[in-house]
C-alpha cells in the first residue's frame, strides 16, 4: 500500500532501488580493504553499518513523517523489522568472511525467491504456479553452485553458503515487513525506529575486546561503507520500495550480486569457476522469473 504521491513516481522508485542495489555490490571491496589492516569481527562490522543508518535517518525523519498514529501491531512489527535487519546484515557479512564472494552473494540472493513465495500470504499478491517451479530450479542452481562432489570445494564453502541462505530468509522478511509498514511510517522513520532495536541487538553480539583489536585504518574503511552502501543506500532503498511493488524491487536488487562478483573478480582477483557461473545464473534467472510479470 502506497500513498498517492508515491504511486505517481514509479520511475523514481526503480532508480532509487537500482542505485542502492548496485552500491551494495561494492561491499566485498570495502570489507576486503577494511580487513587488510587486521580482521574485524562481522558483528562489529554490522553494528557500525546499522549505527550509521540509524543516526543518518534521525535528522531526515524530522521532516519526513507519516501523519497519524500507528497502531500497536505496527510498532510490534517494527520491532521485528529491527531484529530481521540485524540478523540479515550480521549473517551476510559473516558469509563474506567465511566463503568466496560468489557463493556468499548468490546464496544471499535466494531472498527474491523467498519474497515471491511469501508475498501471496503476507502481501495478498496473486500466486503463480511458475513460482514453485522456479523455486525448485533455484535450489538446483544452489547445488550446482556449491558442487560438493568436486575436490576444489573449500571446507568453509558449505558453512558460508549456510550463512548466506540464512541471511536471505531475514532479508526476505525485511522486505515483506517494510512493505506492510509503509502506510504507518515514512522511509526515514522505518530506518530510524528499527535501528533502535537493531543497534542494541548487534552490540550484544560484539565480542569483548573487538573494538580494541580493530585497526583504526580498517574502521575508517568500514565507516566509509557504513555511510555510502550502508546509510545512504539503505534510505534510498526504503524510499524506492514505497513507490514500486515488493516483487519489482526484489528483481532490481539482483544487481547487487552481479556487481559484487564482478568487483571481486576485477579488484580482488577471486576466480569464478564454470560451476559458480552456471549455478549462479540459474539462481538469479529463477529469481527474476519468479518476481517478474509475463
Amino acid at each position: 500500500m502506497t500513498t498517492a504521491a508515491d504511486a505517481r513516481s514509479p520511475a523514481t522508485g526503480y532508480a532509487l532501488v537500482a542505485i542502492a542495489a548496485s552500491s551494495w555490490g561494492l561491499w566485498p571491496l570495502i570489507l576486503d580493504r577494511a580487513s587488510a589492516f587486521g580482521g574485524i569481527d562481522s558483528s562489529l562490522e554490522s553494528l557500525i553499518v546499522m549505527l550509521a543508518l540509524t543516526l543518518g535517518a534521525a535528522p531526515i525523519m524530522l521532516r519526513d513523517r507519516v501523519s497519524g498514529r500507528a497502531p500497536l501491531r505496527a510498532w510490534v512489527a517494527l520491532g521485528w523489522l529491527g531484529v530481521t535487519d540485524a540478523m540479515n546484515v550480521v549473517l551476510f557479512f559473516r558469509a563474506y568472511q567465511t566463503t568466496s564472494v560468489a557463493i556468499a552473494v548468490v546464496t544471499h540472493y535466494l531472498a527474491p525467491l523467498f519474497v515471491a513465495l511469501a508475498a501471496p500470504i503476507f502481501l495478498s499478491e496473486k500466486s503463480k504456479q511458475r513460482t514453485y517451479v522456479t523455486a525448485f530450479a533455484g535450489f538446483c542452481g544452489l547445488v550446482i553452485l556449491l558442487h560438493p562432489w568436486t575436490a576444489d570445494r573449500k571446507p568453509n564453502d558449505l558453512l558460508g553458503a549456510g550463512y548466506g541462505a540464512a541471511s536471505a530468509v531475514f532479508y526476505a522478511s525485511n522486505v515483506i515487513v517494510n512493505k506492510r509498514l509503509m502506510p504507518y511510517f515514512s522511509g526515514s522513520e522505518l530506518a530510524f525506529f528499527h535501528g533502535l532495536v537493531s543497534v542494541p541487538l548487534l552490540w550484544a553480539f560484539v565480542p569483548t575486546g573487538a573494538w580494541q583489536d580493530a585497526d583504526p585504518r580498517g574502521l575508517w574503511w568500514l565507516l566509509l561503507g557504513a555511510i555510502g552502501p550502508g546509510a545512504v543506500s539503505g534510505l534510498l532503498f526504503v524510499w524506492g520500495l514505497r513507490r514500486i511493488q515488493a516483487s519489482r524491487a526484489s528483481t532490481l536488487t539482483l544487481l547487487e550480486p552481479f556487481v559484487a562478483v564482478l568487483t571481486a573478480a576485477v579488484f580482488l582477483h577471486q576466480p569464478v569457476s564454470i560451476a559458480t557461473f552456471v549455478g549462479g545464473a540459474i539462481i538469479l534467472a529463477s529469481a527474476a522469473l519468479v518476481v517478474s510479470r509475463p
